[in-house]
């Protein structure tokens, strides 16, 4: 009864158009209402256990951090690299935009920023370089979803703080596969700008030019070293990279480039703020309606019925992918991994998949949501700084979303792209 009354008015008021945050308080209430021995104590205690960790305050200052960037002229100086080495790669200015995008993804920590940040610059420059509008559009929307995959990542740090894993080894856990996934894009985007004949013939830059443009964004490049760095060095904490990433970040915009006015930080903090606040009012009410569902027992029991049904760990993951490609369609990944992987972890690890490699799997199949309609973060914001009609987009998206999903399927089966890097340098696992 409870369970019925949990998933079926969360369903039912997301069908409404309630927003996820309400949704889910909304429903775990009700839930409880059902619950002759629970007060609504039980879920205000989860609410506020929710938000009140250390890890998640990374959130709050990466997302700082990417606005910081895309404002003060970092993102700028990383395209002006990205063409300088890739623009006469074959797929020309295509190959530079998603390597543009792997680049920022590594300093950015979310999909969004790494969207308006590339998009604002690269599809205007795209379209007069003879690409067709959408096609620009959906390829820096697909690209974008590096923002999540590439470490730092915000829902890497939402994930291992839910599943209780290393932040530093699922960081390190998502680089090989988030270059797989940019190699991927490319060799589509070289193939679909052959067959479209879009490119144009580009002028190699010199070696001269390429130091030049190398020495102009020298500090943009080595933010991700100190920002990494500091964590795989042990200096730092995720949390206070994320701090050490706000403070660079202010530095090298203001007073170094003087690209970022200091007028403009109280808007930029405010934009972070709102954007953070809906984040954390998801994360908390999550947890909550998380604790309901542990206290129903549904993790136990979806567990045993599956592995009722078969052990094969092959055909679980696959229906568990499956599943998260669906659910990424329509609810927002965040809320998805929180109320997700007390669920599903258990029946996985049963199998034998590693928690941090089934994190990889899980955050770039529900990262695959960002450019998925109805969904479909990305698109909305490439659909934006394009100046690009949301249908046209739409229509142009599908065949990414195959190339991506291909991608996911490498890295589902192949473990040890994951998990090499932890092993090597954190000694994960043994």
């Amino acid at each position: 009864m409870t369970s019925a009354v949990l998933f079926g008015s969360f369903v039912l008021l997301l069908l409404i158009g309630v927003p996820i945050g309400i949704a889910l308080g909304t429903a775990s209430l009700l839930a409880i209402s059902t619950i002759s021995f629970l007060t609504y104590d039980f879920y205000a205690l989860g609410l506020v256990s929710g938000v009140n960790s250390f890890t998640l305050m990374a959130v709050v200052l990466f997302t700082l951090a990417g606005n910081l960037m895309s404002r003060g002229g970092i993102s700028r100086r990383l395209i002006a690299v990205a063409e300088a080495f890739f623009g006469t790669a074959p797929g020309g200015l295509g190959t530079v935009t998603i390597m543009a995008c792997l680049f920022f993804a590594a300093i950015s920590g979310t999909g969004s920023a790494t969207v308006a940040a590339i998009g604002l610059a690269m599809i205007p420059a795209l379209v007069r370089r003879g690409y067709d509008r959408a096609y620009a559009g959906s390829m820096v929307a697909s690209a974008g979803a590096l923002g999540v995959m590439i470490p730092p990542s915000v829902v890497m740090i939402v994930y291992a703080v839910t599943a209780g894993v290393s932040v530093s080894a699922l960081f390190l856990a998502g680089i090989l596969p988030g270059i797989v996934i940019a190699f991927a894009l490319i060799l589509f985007n070289i193939y679909q700008t052959w067959r479209g004949g879009w490119e144009a013939e580009a002028e190699a830059a010199t070696w001269a030019e390429r130091f030049r443009r190398v020495n102009d964004a020298k500090l943009a490049l080595l933010m991700p070293v100190v920002v990494l760095g500091g964590i795989y060095g042990g200096i730092v904490t995720p949390t206070e990279s994320a701090a050490v990433a706000v403070v660079y970040a202010l530095i090298v915009s203001t007073l170094v480039y003087k690209e970022l006015k200091w007028a403009e930080l109280p808007r930029i903090m405010l934009d972070s703020a709102l954007l953070v606040a809906a984040v954390l009012v998801i994360i908390g009410a999550s947890v909550g309606f998380g604790r309901i569902i542990a206290l129903e027992r549904i993790p136990l029991e979806l567990s045993q019925f599956v592995l009722g049904l078969t052990q094969n760990w092959v055909i679980v993951l696959l229906a568990i992918i499956v599943l998260l490609l669906i659910i990424g369609t329509f609810l927002e990944t965040l809320a998805a991994i929180v109320i997700l992987t007390p669920v599903l972890l258990p029946m996985i690890t049963q199998l034998g998949v590693d928690p941090i490699h089934f994190g990889i799997i899980m955050i770039v199949a529900l990262a695959i949501g960002f450019v998925t309609p109805p969904l479909g973060a990305n698109l909305f914001m490439a659909a934006q700084v394009g100046q690009i009609p949301y249908d046209d987009l739409v229509r142009r998206i599908f065949k990414w979303v195959l190339v991506l999903t291909a991608a996911l399927l490498v890295i589902a089966f192949w473990p040890g792209l994951s998990l090499i890097l932890p092993r090597i340098l954190l000694g994960y696992g043994t």
